[in-house]
């Protein structure tokens, strides 16, 4: 008797316990091809927030973004927020840098928030204040259950709805520029304008594909012919946009736009984490005249508000803490140390 009703007791605590998430999706080391190549898998919230209203109409408080400072696409989101002056506007929600299991019984692993589970509180990190889940596997689970591509950062939630609105990074950048001027404190900053579309538009492509995804493509490899193929195009579009900033200050032309944002990402994580993680090693950025003044001079641009959407002990902790098929002894290095708020040389284009 006593047996059973302890069984019993144990049955009844188990059921309180939170159950592990019945994830369906995947995790980026499962998007290579059979000859070793990263193929990134598209986004698939794509719904829009406008001004004029509608399914997802602007608001102040309404929505939430999830972000981790290391990815270089919720940081890009991060920097126009703050660009725009719209953090009392949008609420953010900050996973921890270091993956860890989301799945009972699998090796998955992915983006966690701060919880009691860690009682080491990292800085910057902070809970779900939405479903008080422990991973963001578990928040795309509660909004959909049959989600099975990638439990990605950054997420761009509607409160009201409690819908996923977006989780594509270049479109939500896009809707704070210029959806959320009525509440934004620097609403006349255009990121993308008008008389600079055609050189923006230039420049997107090549930078997304050569570098911003190519130290991915190149990191992630699992043969040599793909990793060799995918290093020589990263380091033709460095070299090519240093030529472009040999005669002229930003990237798309004279003035500070969202291109500077797109390149910038990743030429503020290379030298501390492409470069060795991802053996993307034939240079580093402080190699590069222009280049290195040019990640200065946009690190410094409107009085130093995107410095703080660049966190380097998030970065350097989440590549070197997470990425175990890489890094099996998960060992963070401790440098190479790159000030971004020292003297640059960009003022030499200055009318």
């Amino acid at each position: 008797m006593a047996k059973s009703e302890g069984n019993k007791h144990e049955a009844e605590d188990a059921a309180e316990k939170p159950q592990a998430t019945k994830v369906k999706g995947k995790s980026s080391f499962e998007e290579i091809s059979k000859s070793g190549e990263y193929q990134r898998s598209a986004s698939v919230f794509r719904d829009h927030i406008t001004a004029e209203g509608g399914k997802f109409p602007a608001a102040a408080g309404r929505y939430l973004l999830v972000i981790s400072y290391a990815c270089p696409w919720a940081s890009r989101c991060m920097a126009v927020r703050a660009l725009k002056g719209l953090e009392k506007v949008i609420e953010v929600a900050v996973v921890r840098p270091k993956w860890d299991s989301i799945a009972e019984g699998t090796d998955l692993r992915g983006w966690v928030f701060q919880t009691a589970d860690y009682p080491d509180c990292y800085p910057g990190a902070t809970v779900d204040p939405i479903f008080g889940v422990r991973t963001l596997a578990d928040f795309y689970v509660h909004v959909d259950p049959e989600h099975t591509t990638k439990y990605s950062v950054p997420v761009l939630f509607c409160k009201e709805t409690k819908q996923i609105v977006n989780n594509e990074s270049s479109e939500i950048i896009r809707m704070f520029n210029s959806e959320f001027n009525a509440y934004a404190d620097n609403p006349a900053l255009d990121l993308w304008p008008a008389d600079l579309k055609e050189a923006q538009d230039a420049v997107y492509q090549w930078i997304y594909d050569d570098i911003n995804n190519g130290v991915y493509k190149t990191g992630f490899a699992t043969t040599q012919t793909a990793y060799e193929r995918n290093l020589e195009k990263l380091f033709a579009g460095l070299d090519r946009a240093e030529r472009i900033l040999d005669g002229q200050r930003f990237i798309a032309g004279d003035r500070f736009t969202g291109s500077d944002i797109q390149l910038c990402v990743t030429l503020w994580r290379f030298d501390a984490v492409y470069h060795t993680h991802f053996k993307c090693n034939r240079k580093l950025i402080r190699e590069y005249p222009n280049l290195r003044n040019y990640a200065r001079d946009v690190y410094q641009q409107h009085g130093g508000k995107l410095a703080p959407t660049v966190k380097m002990d998030h970065i350097k902790d989440h590549y070197y803490g997470s990425h175990i098929k890489i890094n099996p002894y998960l060992i963070v290095p401790p440098g190479p140390a790159f000030d971004f708020n020292e003297p640059h040389d960009r003022d030499r284009f200055a009318k």
